[in-house]
């Protein structure tokens, strides 16, 4: 267990051995919480990219989607089995 000190802005640096026991590097998005019995618990966030679609996009992916007519023969068949 390490020392640290809060800061004047209420910030807290953590000491570079705990970042590598745990394998967190710099501008990794931490979750803050607190627990009842006043224990702060910092967690890796999991950040996803998101894409909004256009409609160009949207117009491939059900262009894409669409089966040959071999395809639908072959699906139909696979169904009555």
């Amino acid at each position: 267990m390490q020392l640290v000190k809060l800061g004047k802005k209420g910030q807290v640096s953590l000491p570079k051995a705990i970042l590598q026991k745990v394998g967190i590097s710099g501008e990794t998005p931490l979750l803050v919480d607190a627990t009842d019995d006043g224990a702060i618990v910092l967690r890796r966030a999991g950040v996803y990219p998101i894409e909004i679609y256009s409609d160009e996009r949207i117009t491939s992916f059900l262009a894409e989607d669409k089966m040959t007519p071999e395809q639908s023969v072959n699906l139909n068949k696979a169904l009555k089995k």
